[in-house]
């Protein structure tokens, strides 16, 4: 994997500006802050984020895969302000669960997730080395 980083671009905080990479790619479908049974963990949007990388990282395992193989997410979020003031919070659960691996990254902000409670809904793409 081969992070692309522009000459003379500002190094991002957080994500990375192109990943290039090679082998059996992995795709995880939007996963929410709710456990094996289905239920919202929390409704502090934090613990649903920690929530999602947990489930995310389970569906990964299964294909032989860990955080770092990750190349792309693409989060969808329902509230700007909410997901701003969790910052740092979500920066070291990130570091706690996924290490020093920064993807792609993109978060949308929409109106609502299916599941009512959900505030945070994030998909994957990782690719195994091959």
């Amino acid at each position: 994997m081969d992070i692309l980083q522009p000459s003379g671009w500002p190094r991002p905080k957080g994500y990375s500006n192109g990943i290039a990479a090679t082998g059996k790619q992995v795709f995880v479908a939007g996963q929410i802050g709710w456990d094996e049974t289905e239920t919202i963990v929390s409704n502090d949007l934090a613990e649903q984020f920690r929530q999602v990388l947990k489930n995310t990282l389970a569906v990964l395992k299964e294909a032989g895969a860990g955080p770092e193989h990750v190349v792309r997410m693409t989060g969808y979020i329902t509230d700007r302000d909410e997901y701003l003031a969790a910052g740092k919070e979500i920066g070291v659960i990130w570091k706690e669960l996924m290490g020093r691996n920064y993807p792609v990254m993109a978060f949308v902000i929409v109106a609502g997730l299916i599941e009512r409670r959900a505030k945070i809904e994030i998909e994957t793409t990782a690719v195994l080395p091959g």
